[in-house]
């Protein structure tokens, strides 16, 4: 995807940071355009160092195994529902740990904004794995229901505490840092801290079998854990679907965005004003204002993009202004008539 505001190719060594302006001709005409961002993109406080991340993966593989084992020889679904959804903790690691690799490349004449978008394609992906192991666990469950099955609960309940332990210990590695959070790091987190909770269940029904000797509570506990496998899917579909659809982050409310544009002084009018996120933390605005008379584009454009980073925190904004006569000839233009010289339209 090229740069907002971008009209000619990329041309590495020439963006400008700190809200410099610049004057493109382009078919004669001239558009100032105020580019308030940092075109190197360094956002790399926002990821987990990726020592934590394969520290988390190594515990959680290495786990996943030795709960679906004993999960199989007990014969307890919750224990194997467990092991399931730590398998998917393994996978949105892995994925993490790769995508953060590809996410630090950089950019491209191909890719202008590098390769960003992989943590996101990377945290869809987990959504989707969540979704269909709670499908699974749903179906098995119910099986179990109809014909209920004997569960070794000594080992269920010893092998979920294990498995509890080994998720707190997961999330705390994720989570160690304040400012080592983004999207693709979330979504591993938020698979570690539902499978702690699914260990809970586990070990919830591993009591209930050995106090009251109910065998149902197996099933009935998986159901529990595949609720929580499924709600933490749907979130990561839900928030990445946003992102890969362009939508507005949620966030930004555009109303607000574009009062504080027309609070600018010299802004009489503004249009196509879009606000997306090429991946989380890097929200993008481009925006076309229309000048009052007897303002120049470049210092508008420039407090525009003060004002945007100031009020909202949008750093990475194109603004390009357009005189208040050329808005009322495009405006006033009959359809299928020639442009009147100096339209830009």
């Amino acid at each position: 995807m090229g740069a907002p505001g971008d009209r000619g190719g990329f041309a590495p060594g020439r963006a400008r940071d700190g809200g410099e302006d610049r004057g493109h001709g382009h078919d004669g005409h001239n558009h100032d355009h105020d580019h308030d961002h940092d075109h190197g993109h360094g956002h790399d406080h926002r990821r987990a160092p990726l020592g934590r991340l394969i520290a988390a993966f190594a515990l959680t593989a290495s786990f996943l195994v030795v709960e679906a084992l004993v999960g199989w020889w007990s014969r307890s679904l919750a224990l194997l529902a467990d092991a399931g959804h730590m398998l998917a903790d393994a996978a949105a690691l892995a994925l993490a740990i790769v995508a953060q690799r590809i996410a630090a490349q950089a950019r491209t004449r191909a890719r202008t904004y590098g390769y960003r978008r992989a943590e996101v394609l990377a945290a869809f992906a987990n959504g989707i794995a969540l979704a269909l192991t709670a499908i699974w666990i749903f179906i098995e469950a119910a099986e179990r229901w109809r014909e209920p099955q004997a569960v070794r609960a000594e080992a269920l309940a010893v092998t979920a505490a294990l498995g509890l332990c080994v998720n707190i210990a997961a999330a705390l590695l994720l989570s160690a840092g304040e400012r080592g959070h983004n999207i693709n790091t979330r979504a591993a987190l938020a698979h570690v801290l539902s499978d702690a909770l699914g260990s809970v269940g586990a070990m919830v029904a591993g009591v209930l079998i050995l106090a009251f000797g109910w065998t149902r509570a197996d099933p009935v506990i998986s159901v529990a854990i595949g609720a929580l496998v499924l709600w933490g899917g749907w979130r990561l579909v839900r928030d990445t679907s946003r992102v890969l659809m362009e939508g507005s982050p949620i966030e930004i409310d555009l109303a607000d965005v574009e009062a504080t544009i027309r609070s600018v002084p010299g802004v009489v009018d503004l249009h196509d004003l879009h606000v997306w996120s090429i991946s989380d933390g890097f929200n993008v605005l481009t925006v076309h204002v229309v000048l009052a008379r007897g303002h120049h584009g470049t210092d508008v454009a420039a407090a525009v993009g003060r004002r945007l980073r100031e009020v909202h925190g949008l750093t990475h904004c194109t603004v390009q202004p357009e005189p208040l006569q050329e808005e009322r000839l495009v405006t006033l233009r009959r359809p299928g008539a020639p442009a009147p010289r100096g339209d830009a339209g």
